[in-house]
């Protein structure tokens, strides 16, 4: 497998973990496997590789489940954020791509664990688009989630969480 030299980074909603890697794999994926699925609570996991020497711990330290005899899942212990797949035996860990700042950069390449792929995921690109947040009745109710948002940004930051920019 290819390591390509990235500066990528990542971490949890709240900002209480955060990580940098100085290299990337060329494994992005879907695993559709059971232990997955619960893992991120979703009906599969998108997941991509860095090098276990290029990962730095930026800010705390993610809380570990053990799911099998060598696999760690990692999750901040805060927030619930799932953040990666670790097979401690091997030499990799591979990130949940939706925890990364730039998840455009990783699409999958493959779908793994089919045994437990739902029958209904190959319809998903058929289902009609818009939803609550598109539609302008619902503009209200989204301007009040924006106005007390409390999701880390998508970039590392200094402070965490920011002073309130209202004076509170």
């Amino acid at each position: 497998m290819d390591r390509y030299k990235m500066d990528v980074s990542g971490g949890c909603q709240c900002g209480a973990v955060r990580y940098h890697a100085t290299e990337m794999m060329d494994n992005s994926h879907i695993c559709h496997c059971r232990m997955c699925q619960k893992a991120v609570g979703n009906i599969f996991a998108a997941l991509v590789a860095a090098p276990r020497d290029a990962i730095t711990w930026t800010r705390g330290e993610p809380a570990r489940f053990r799911s099998s005899d060598h696999v760690d899942r990692g999750f901040c212990a805060r927030c619930g954020t799932p953040l990666f797949y670790d097979d401690t035996t091997g030499d990799r860990v591979n990130f949940t791509i939706g925890s990364l700042d730039h998840p455009e950069l990783f699409p999958p390449h493959a779908n793994t664990g089919n045994e437990s792929r739902v029958p209904w995921f190959d319809t998903l690109p058929t289902i009609a688009h818009g939803g609550a947040t598109e539609q302008p009745d619902r503009e209200a109710w989204w301007s009040a989630i924006q106005a007390s948002n409390h999701q880390h940004p998508d970039h590392d930051t200094e402070v965490w969480p920011q002073p309130d920019q209202t004076g509170k």
